[in-house]
C-alpha cells in the first residue's frame, strides 16, 4: 500500500494522478486528509483515504499501519513544521513503515548563514530523522517551483516593463511542480531508490536577464531587469500593501539565487520522468504567448 499525505494539495494530489497513469490499481493508494469532507474526491475514483493530521501523533499513527511506501509531502506552515516533520517520521517507524519518500529542498549552505535558513532548518533536521529512523528512504530535493516564478516576475510585467527582483546575477533552476509529482510516483512505484537522494532540478540554469530577454522577444517591447537592494525591494512591496511574511519568503529566494543556492543543474528530474523537463524559457514562451 502506498500512501501519499497532502493529498489535497497541489503536490500530493499530482503524484496520486500520476500513479493512476502508470496503471496502480486505485485500491493500492491511500490518501491522507484532515477532513471526511475531502475524501469524497478520492472515493470517486477507488482511492481510499485516511484522516490524519500532522499536528495528531494518534491519528497518522493510525493512518499509517499497513502502509508499505509513505510519500511524506512536508508541511507548508513554516512556523509549526518541526514538529509536524517530528510527528511523521516517529509514526511512520511505529506504524512499520517500510519506505519513506520525503520532499525536501535543493540547497548547497546548510549553514544558518544561509537566506533560506527558516525553511532550511526543519527540512535538514527531518532529513536527518529519516536517515536515523532505520526506514529505507528517498530524499527528493525540489528546486523551486517553476509554478512560482510568475509572482516573482509580477503580474503587471508587460505594463510595467520591469521585473523587480534583488536576485542580482543569479540563477535559478526551477522545475514544474506537476513533473516533480510524476518523477515522485516513478519513485513509489520503482525499484532501486532506497537510500537515493535526488536533485528535482532543471537541466540548465536561467537568470532574470534571460528571462527578461525572453520576455521581450515575445511582447515586442523591451523588458528590463533591475536588481534592486533587499531594503528597497522591501520598501517597495510594503508600499504596495504585500504582506510582511510574503515579502520575507520572496527575499529569501532571491537572495538565495543571488548567492547560487538555486542554480543545481542536474539529470534525476530527466531520468525519472523519461524526458528533459519543461525548461524555464519555455514556460516564459508559454505563458507570455497566452497573454502577449
Amino acid at each position: 500500500m502506498i500512501l501519499v499525505t497532502g493529498a489535497t494539495g497541489h503536490f500530493g494530489s499530482a503524484t496520486i494522478q500520476f500513479l493512476l497513469k502508470s496503471g496502480l490499481e486505485a485500491n493500492q493508494i491511500t490518501a491522507l486528509v484532515r477532513h471526511e469532507q475531502a475524501a469524497n474526491e478520492f472515493e470517486k475514483i477507488g482511492v481510499a483515504t485516511a484522516i490524519g493530521d500532522y499536528d495528531n501523533y494518534a491519528s497518522l499513527l493510525n493512518a499509517f499501519k499497513n502502509v508499505d511506501k509513505l510519500l511524506f509531502v512536508s508541511a507548508s506552515d513554516i512556523g509549526k513544521r518541526l514538529l509536524q516533520h517530528q510527528n511523521v517520521v516517529k509514526a511512520a517507524v511505529e506504524a512499520g513503515v517500510k519506505h519513506i519518500v520525503y520532499t525536501s529542498f535543493q540547497r548547497k549552505n546548510e549553514t544558518e548563514a544561509s537566506p533560506l535558513w527558516m525553511v532550511a532548518q526543519a527540512h535538514l533536521q527531518t532529513e536527518k530523522w529519516i536517515k536515523e529512523s532505520g526506514m529505507s528512504y528517498t530524499i527528493l530535493k525540489n528546486n523551486l517551483y517553476m509554478d512560482f516564478v510568475p509572482a516573482f516576475l509580477g503580474e503587471k510585467v508587460l505594463e510595467t516593463g520591469v521585473i523587480y527582483v534583488p536576485a542580482q546575477k543569479g540563477s535559478l533552476s526551477a522545475v514544474l511542480r506537476s513533473e516533480m509529482a510524476e518523477a515522485a510516483a516513478a519513485v513509489l512505484i520503482g525499484k532501486g531508490h532506497e537510500g537515493k537522494v535526488y536533485d528535482f532540478v532543471n537541466t540548465k540554469a536561467i537568470t532574470y536577464d534571460d528571462i527578461a530577454n525572453t520576455i521581450s522577444e515575445i511582447a515586442h517591447k523591451q523588458i528590463n531587469y533591475i536588481s534592486p537592494t533587499v531594503a528597497e525591494y522591501t520598501d517597495t512591496l510594503t508600499k504596495y500593501q504585500v504582506p510582511q511574511e510574503v515579502i520575507g519568503i520572496f527575499t529569501a529566494f532571491a537572495v538565495a539565487q543571488s548567492q547560487g543556492e538555486l542554480d543545481v543543474t542536474g539529470s534525476d528530474l530527466k531520468n525519472l520522468i523519461g524526458r528533459n523537463p519543461l525548461s524555464v524559457k519555455d514556460f516564459i514562451k508559454q505563458l507570455y504567448s497566452e497573454k502577449h
